[in-house]
C-alpha cells in the first residue's frame, strides 16, 4: 500500500531545444569559445564536394582550439542531438576536425589555417562569414 506521503510530485523535464541549423549552431559554438574568422563553406553546388558544409575557424593556441572543438561536439549533441561521427587531430590540436558527414568541422591553430587555406581551395563554394 502506497501512502500519500510517499507519493512524488515530479514534473517531466522541459525538452532540450532543438536547433534546425547546425551550421548555424557551429558557428556559435566557435564565437562562444573565441574562434577567429569563422566561415562556412557551402559545398553543395560543388560537383565535386565531399560533404555539404565545411565549418571552419582558428584560435592561437592549442588550448583554445581544444575548447573550441569540445563545445561544438557538446553543442552539436545538445542542441541538434547530433554526435560527431568521426574526429581527428586532438593529439596535437594543430588542426581539429569533425565530421558530422554532411558537415566537417575544421578547428586550426592560427598558422596552419594560413598555410592550409581550405576558403582557397574550395573557392567555388558560397562563403557565410559569421561574428559575434
Amino acid at each position: 500500500m502506497v501512502k500519500k506521503s510517499d507519493k512524488v510530485n515530479k514534473k517531466a523535464a522541459p525538452a532540450p531545444v532543438v536547433e534546425t541549423d547546425p551550421v548555424k549552431v557551429i558557428a556559435e559554438a566557435m564565437l562562444e569559445r573565441k574562434g577567429e574568422e569563422v566561415v562556412s563553406l557551402d559545398l553543395r553546388k560543388v560537383g565535386t564536394s565531399i560533404s555539404d558544409f565545411f565549418v571552419i575557424c582558428h584560435a592561437d593556441s592549442t588550448t583554445r582550439v581544444v575548447a573550441i572543438s569540445d563545445y561544438v561536439e557538446e553543442l552539436m549533441e545538445t542542441r541538434c542531438g547530433r554526435p560527431v561521427i568521426r574526429k581527428q587531430g586532438r593529439e596535437n590540436a594543430f588542426w581539429i576536425i569533425l565530421d558530422y558527414s554532411d558537415i566537417v568541422v575544421h578547428i586550426f591553430k592560427t598558422e596552419q589555417r594560413a598555410f592550409y587555406r581550405l576558403e582557397d581551395l574550395w573557392a567555388d563554394a558560397v562563403l557565410t562569414t559569421y561574428k559575434d
